[in-house]
This record gives structure tokens, C-alpha cells and sequence, in this order.
């Protein structure tokens, strides 16, 4: 009796061990690839004859080719777009820093749809999205993180660093790394793969690179250009042919494991080439809503459920890759918020006539307060209206010196994909409509926050202390740094120390909630104030003040100035 029972529990687990390898074969993994300023014309796939990206063009040969694909201009609008699938402006993203790439802990991202479906996810590279609590990749769904703080490695707050050997941070603690960034990146989504193999996955792997500052292996970069190329294109192609090796190692591995069947791989890029150089036949570059600025590689393969050789010519865009993945692996999302994304999923086996024509908008510039009109852009299937390009790095319009305002612009993308040809005035009707769709979609965007960016939050539990970065999330109006926009939950003393040197007669200042406290500086190489932070939501400020002297603004892009609230009590 008893060996008939032991053998029906070595059949029934083995019965059960079977049934959940082959729940974990048929949900797919999920990896997406996406790299930084790599442009439509930096793959050999696209017309470039220099650049050496053999394995990137084989994917897409073989894999499905969306020839009109787009993203925003710049870097973390493109993130918040892609992980939510949802207009970056509705997140709590504005632009790219100072203040305006944080990211609001209640939108849902793609890790975790993912997450709760039972999937492993990680991410490797560049989150952009929000580097303090709760917006943190660690907190937005990733059980496994390595990453660089801010906008690109060199970038305050973690300087100086190095694209070789960079200082890194895993799952929010620092790690000093070796190699060079993309290897890095790469093998750690490789060794993510490995020790996940038998469960489903979502690995996200966003490298820095070709992202500026340029810095590469000097033989490599020397090597094209001996080819003809001026330096800063040498560099930039020795990065993304460093990218194309990393990317036929994780291919590589996928067949070794014999997922490569099962796994659904993307390859994407985030907006234009930061620098002029060969972009196809797209004009202009990053920044810009022109094509060159948005129009964007974007591969993908899933060998047992899409056949190879595609090309999807359909206008896609970022937002809709999470509607899209949760349709093709039959996840059931509960999602809070809605999406602008649609999915293509039928698009990708082949059912055109299931498509509905849209438009996709696309803007971003500098500020915290969006303004209609300002380097925007109306993508219709056809048409395409241009307002204001190439005026990103200013906050409003009226500053924007008369030859850089452009107007408005209007193409047509079947003829004249350049954007050479501007037909505004001979079709003023086509350009009434775009403009009334941009008006309607404008006060949509802002209707969901009023383009509020979400606060850092003071004391949680989750980190024991929280660095300020200036440069990255302070509160800028025009180019002066005004502190932090900050939650305090609840009364809690803290101590802040200020990284800058203070000078001889100078007084530490600290405003929060509308009070301003001054503290004597007890030593000048590292100014400490302790204080009772009251809880609330608002700025929090600190700088030197020099009596009978205005305040003086630090506008160089370092550490200067960068703040360390460290909790050291509760309040009373």
C-alpha cells in the first residue's frame, strides 16, 4: 500500500513538474532592447555602408522590420512613453532634467504588468525616470536592477564616473563595476536570462551608449576613422558596433538555452542622432520633431508565432509597445489608468485591414510648463504638421530667436519623407484640422496632472537617506536652481548637509513651507543644518548666503550644490 502511494506522488509530481514547464514554454519572455541617441541611419541596414552592425541587420532581415516606427525627440519622454504606454506629459515627465524626468509612482509601467503576471523582471542600463524613492526602478516593478543615475554616466549626481569601469547602482546600492557600460549591461541581462531560464522573464536593457559623452575603446573609434569619419562619428559608430556585438551575444545565448523560440526580443532606439551625420533620408536630428529627430530603428522577432521577413509600414510609436505586448502574451493587465497606446499585435500577423488611422503627437522643451505650439508635431498617416522646431532648449516660445522659430509647417510624408517641401499655405484646411486634433490632444495631456511633476519623498522607509541632485530634479526657473519639490509625511528631524564649501562670513539657509531658517557654519568644507521638518508637500531649499550680498545661483552642471537629507529622528 504504502509503495502504491509513493508512486502516485512520483507520478503526480512529475505530472505537475510537467504541466508547469510547459506553462512556463508557452508564456513568452520578453526582452527589449533600446539604445541612446542611436539614430535611423546608424545600422548598415538603413544605408549606412560604415557603420558595422551585421547582427542587428541580420535580426531584422530575418525578424519583423516597423519601417515607420517612432519615439519622442528626447530621452526620458521616450522612457515614460514606452514603459506606460501612455503621452509622457501625462506621467509627471516633462523633459530631461532639472525637475523634469521624475516619473509619478502611480502610473503603471510595463515591469509591472509584467510582475504581476508571474513574470522576472530586470533592467540593465539607463532608467532615467526617477532616481529617488518611489520612483526608482525598484519601486516601479523591477525585482533586479542595474542601472546609472540620471540622464548618461558622467551626468551629476554620480561624478566623476567613467564609461570603463563606471560606479553603478544595484537594486539602490552602489557597486563599483568592471568593463566597459554596454559589456556590463549586456552580461548582466545575459546572467539575468541564465538563472531565469525556466520561468518566464521580462528583461529591459537600455544602454547609455552611443549617448554622449562619447568614450569608447580607442582602437575602435580610430579604426572608422580611418574609414573617413571625423571623430565624433568614428566614436559614435565604434559605440553602436560595440552594441551590435553585445546584442549577437545575447542572441547567441537565447539559442544556447534554446529560448530564442519562445522569446519575444525588440530592438528600438529612443529619438535621433544627438550629432550631424548620416541619418538616411530624414532631416534633422535629436530634440527635433522633424523625422530625423523621432523616426527610430525598431526590429523585433518571436520565431514561433511571427513569421520572419516582415515589414510593417504602419506608423507605430512608443506608447503602443505595452498594449501590445499584453495583448500578444495574453497577460491580464490591471491597469489604472488609460492608455494611449493601441495595440498592433494584429498588424504582426498580417490583418492590415484591422487598423484604424490615428494621429500621433509628439512635443517637448525645456520648462516645467508645457506651452502649446512649442516644437510639437501632428503625425497623421499621410500628413505631418510641424509647429516651432528646433526650439527644445528654450521655456517659452517668445524667447526663441526669430530665425529658430520656424511657424507652422505642413508635409506630406508619402512624397516627401525629407520634409523638404512645406505646404502650409497651399493646404490650409489640412492644417486647420491638425492644429484642431493638436488643441483637443494638448488640454487632454495636461487635463490628467496639469503637468504637476510629482515629489520626492523624505524618510521612507525604503532608503535610509536621499541625495538632492541639483542638476537632475531640482526646481529650475530659468537657469537658477530654487531646491526640491518634496513630500514630508510626517514631522521628522533631519540633518542636510550642503556639497559646497562655504566661504568666509557666509550663513547656511534653509526654506521649507514657507519658513526660512539660517545656521552658522561650523565647518566650511561640509555645511550641516539640523532641523524639524514640519510634513507637507512643497520646496525644499538650501544654499549659502553671504550678508549685504544677493544669493548666488550655481549654474555649472556638477555636484555643486547637491543636497543629503539624512532622517535622524521622528518629529514632535
Amino acid at each position: 500500500m504504502m509503495i502504491r502511494i509513493a508512486f502516485s506522488l512520483v507520478v503526480l509530481s512529475a505530472l505537475l513538474s510537467t504541466d508547469k514547464v510547459c506553462q512556463a514554454e508557452a508564456r513568452p519572455n520578453v526582452i527589449l532592447v533600446m539604445t541612446d541617441d542611436q539614430g535611423y541611419g546608424d545600422v548598415g541596414l538603413h544605408g549606412n555602408s560604415i557603420v558595422q552592425t551585421p547582427n542587428l541587420d541580420q535580426f531584422a532581415k530575418q525578424g519583423v522590420q516597423l519601417t515607420q516606427f517612432y519615439c519622442s525627440p528626447v530621452c526620458a519622454p521616450t522612457r515614460a512613453a514606452l514603459m506606460t504606454g501612455r503621452y509622457f506629459y501625462r506621467t509627471g515627465v516633462i523633459h530631461t532634467s532639472r525637475g523634469g524626468a521624475r516619473m509619478a509612482s502611480d502610473e503603471k509601467t510595463m515591469a509591472e504588468v509584467f510582475q504581476d503576471a508571474g513574470y522576472v523582471t530586470g533592467v540593465f542600463g539607463k532608467w532615467h525616470l526617477g532616481d529617488n524613492y518611489p520612483m526608482r526602478p525598484q519601486d516601479q516593478g523591477f525585482q533586479l536592477s542595474l542601472i546609472h543615475k540620471s540622464g548618461g554616466i558622467t551626468q551629476p549626481p554620480d561624478q566623476p564616473n567613467d564609461y570603463f569601469d563606471p560606479m553603478l547602482w544595484k537594486d539602490g546600492q552602489p557597486v563599483q563595476a568592471k568593463g566597459y557600460c554596454t559589456d556590463i549591461f549586456f552580461t548582466e541581462a545575459i546572467q539575468f536570462v541564465e538563472q531565469n531560464q525556466d520561468q518566464p522573464f521580462f528583461a529591459y536593457i537600455a544602454t547609455n551608449a552611443p549617448h554622449t559623452p562619447l568614450i569608447v575603446d580607442e582602437t575602435a573609434w580610430k579604426g572608422y576613422a580611418a574609414k573617413g569619419q571625423e571623430e565624433s562619428t568614428a566614436k559614435v559608430y565604434a559605440m553602436v558596433d560595440n552594441i551590435d556585438q553585445n546584442f549577437g551575444r545575447l542572441l547567441a545565448k537565447l539559442d544556447e538555452l534554446k529560448l530564442r523560440d519562445n522569446t519575444i526580443v525588440i530592438f528600438l532606439t529612443d529619438n535621433g542622432p544627438q550629432q550631424s551625420r548620416f541619418n538616411g533620408a530624414l532631416n534633422g536630428r535629436k530634440s527635433m520633431v522633424l523625422e530625423g529627430g523621432i523616426h527610430v530603428p525598431c526590429f523585433m522577432q518571436w520565431p514561433s508565432q511571427l513569421e520572419g521577413g516582415q515589414k510593417v509600414a504602419t506608423r507605430l510609436a512608443h506608447i503602443d509597445w505595452l498594449p501590445t505586448l499584453i495583448e500578444a502574451t495574453q497577460t491580464k493587465a490591471d491597469l489604472p489608468n488609460r492608455l494611449d497606446g493601441v495595440s498592433f499585435w494584429s498588424l504582426l500577423q498580417g490583418k492590415q485591414d484591422t487598423w484604424r488611422e490615428r494621429n500621433l503627437f509628439f512635443q517637448v522643451h525645456r520648462g516645467l510648463q508645457p506651452e502649446p505650439y512649442h516644437n510639437a508635431a501632428v503625425l497623421g498617416e499621410r500628413y505631418k504638421l510641424v509647429m516651432n522646431v528646433g526650439s527644445f532648449g528654450f521655456e517659452k516660445l517668445d524667447e526663441v530667436p526669430p530665425k529658430r522659430r520656424t511657424g507652422i509647417q505642413l508635409f506630406d510624408l508619402q512624397k516627401d519623407p525629407g520634409e523638404t517641401n512645406d505646404l502650409a499655405a497651399s493646404m490650409p484646411e489640412k492644417v486647420e484640422q491638425l492644429t484642431e486634433a493638436y488643441d483637443a490632444w494638448f488640454a487632454d495631456v495636461k487635463a490628467t496632472r496639469n503637468f504637476e511633476t510629482p515629489p520626492i519623498v523624505l524618510g521612507s522607509e525604503a532608503t535610509e537617506s536621499t541625495l538632492l541632485c541639483r542638476y537632475q530634479d531640482a526646481y529650475y526657473e530659468q537657469d537658477r536652481a530654487l531646491g526640491w519639490k518634496v513630500n514630508v509625511p510626517h514631522a521628522m528631524l533631519v540633518q542636510l548637509r550642503l556639497n559646497q564649501p562655504a566661504e568666509a562670513g557666509q550663513t547656511l539657509m534653509v526654506q521649507w513651507m514657507g519658513n526660512v531658517q539660517a545656521f552658522e557654519i561650523e565647518d566650511p568644507r561640509q555645511p550641516v543644518a539640523a532641523l524639524q521638518l514640519t510634513p507637507g508637500t512643497g520646496i525644499l531649499d538650501v544654499w549659502l548666503q553671504t550678508e549685504g550680498s544677493p544669493r548666488e545661483f550655481i549654474k555649472n552642471n556638477t555636484t555643486l550644490g547637491d543636497v543629503v537629507v539624512q532622517p535622524v529622528g521622528e518629529g514632535l
